[in-house]
């Protein structure tokens, strides 16, 4: 499976898991016999050879090719990544230095929705019928533009950006903005099955507060634009000339720069953030209505 899975393989994993399910209820002798003779010998998948998210192709109309990249997020090249697999260990050059833990015990990466692939989704109405979602039609794709706040939508994990791929299993590749807005009002109240495709090159990244409470990191118009050395922004992978989308899973897209601090400051010691490359962010942001995003979008904490 490629590092950013399409739609097709998200059907393929339904069908494994069917099997696996079926599979549970052969006597074991019989399943290794089965497996003697049917699994194939197909080689894995290489990261570093192989392109970068190789079904993506164009996010919004902006080629990501591995030349697009190298230019424009050098950081993402395939050079550059075969350069830097290795992982420094404790007595190497971060040793001693805190470095904040990647786990399940930080409600904020809990909260955070990037998969860096496809997502299934199953959204419902409100009292009054509405899913609070609108979309808009960029190159033939449906993407993302609102999600009301409090929404049926936000509580599902739909966010600003990301890519509709079918609903119901109806694909929406070349549908207008009014033709989805449709379907979504056609569908039933309960069990609308939403298929979505996570924007390009998010990451999300957990550090931690020094005794000063700071992070290490500037930003301006939710843009970071210096690092502090040694910090543990810098320690933990943050990036500069990358957009802040999420703080703790709350989005702040649309949100000035001292409210996005206001969350960080309160945030606690240990700080979850969702960033994107701004070279994707200002492509998102010139492609899609923005007049929607301070007013309406959605900035609760699901």
């Amino acid at each position: 499976m490629s590092l950013y899975p399409t739609l097709e393989d998200l059907k393929v994993d339904h069908m494994m898991k069917a099997q696996l399910q079926a599979e549970a209820h052969i006597p074991p002798h019989t399943l290794t016999m089965q497996k003697k003779q049917t699994d194939p010998s197909a080689p894995a998948y290489d990261s570093l050879s192989g392109p970068l998210y190789p079904s993506l192709g164009e996010y919004m109309g902006l080629e990501l090719t591995e030349d697009v990249i190298a230019q424009n997020m050098p950081e993402y090249s395939i050079v550059n990544r075969a350069m830097t697999v290795s992982i420094p260990t404790a007595s190497g050059p971060l040793a001693g230095m805190m470095v904040a833990p990647l786990s399940g015990q930080s409600l904020g990466l809990q909260r955070a929705q990037v998969t860096n692939g496809i997502r299934e989704l199953i959204l419902c109405k409100d009292k009054n019928g509405k899913i609070g979602l609108r979309v808009h039609s960029v190159n033939q794709g449906i993407f993302v533009c609102l999600v009301s706040q409090n929404s049926p939508a936000a509580l599902a994990g739909l966010r600003f950006g990301d890519q509709i791929l079918s609903i119901n299993e109806v694909s929406v590749a070349g549908y207008e903005m009014e033709q989805v807005h449709k379907m979504l009002r056609n569908a039933n109240v309960n069990g609308i099955r939403v298929v979505v495709r996570d924007r390009p090159f998010e990451r999300t990244i957990t550090m931690h507060k020094d005794s000063t409470g700071y992070i290490g990191f500037q930003f301006k118009n939710g843009k970071i634009t210096a690092l502090m050395k040694n910090s543990s922004a810098a320690r933990n992978g943050l990036l500069t000339d990358h957009q802040i989308l999420e703080v703790e899973g709350k989005n702040v897209i649309g949100l000035k720069d001292k409210e996005i601090t206001s969350l960080i400051e309160s945030g606690g010691n240990i700080i979850t953030v969702t960033i994107i490359p701004s070279y994707i962010y200002d492509h998102m942001v010139k492609k899609m209505n923005t007049s929607l995003l301070k007013n309406l979008m959605d900035h609760s904490v699901q």
